[in-house]
């Protein structure tokens, strides 16, 4: 990762928290139809918590915000016995391929851990070699909300 790229927790005040919330509505969007730009913003905004779950981190290159991470109690409406979740990541594309998605990802199992949990999940249509790479253990693989998706979760401590 650049060494320019700094991680901070993402405060619901701040004036970048509506250019995230419109990254993660315009990626993940479709998985719930019917949701509109204005309450996805206030859905993300909610989630801006100050430690453990929610939390939501951006990564900052000086004042632009370049990608961003969460861990929210609740990501997958079928798998609720499973919490907490790690969601949304997601890099601005022109910043891919600088290890930025790896660096949240890491910040977001050290607030997991941190806050006591020993094992935490995710889901992905396209990432698993990502997560593999870091540690994520596939659990299934399912069709959700249109997509083939794979859970898969980590033990943290490890």
């Amino acid at each position: 990762m650049q060494c320019d790229i700094i991680l901070q927790r993402l405060r619901a005040d701040d004036p970048n928290a509506e250019i995230v919330a419109g990254w993660t509505f315009e990626s993940w969007g479709h998985l719930h139809p019917g949701l509109t730009l204005e309450e996805a913003i206030e859905r993300f905004k909610a989630e801006c918590g100050q430690g453990g779950v929610p939390s939501i981190f951006v990564a900052m290159q000086g004042e632009t915000p370049v990608g961003t991470a969460s861990l929210i109690a609740d990501d997958m409406s079928i798998r609720r016995e499973f919490t907490p979740w790690l969601a949304s990541v997601f890099v601005v594309p022109e910043w891919r391929g600088q290890g930025i998605a790896s660096a949240l990802v890491r910040r977001i199992e050290a607030e997991a851990a941190t806050h006591g949990f020993e094992r935490f999940y995710l889901y992905t249509p396209d990432q698993q070699a990502l997560y593999r790479r870091l540690g994520w253990q596939a659990l299934e693989s399912l069709e959700y909300r249109g997509e083939t998706v794979t859970v898969m979760s980590r033990q943290l401590g490890l």
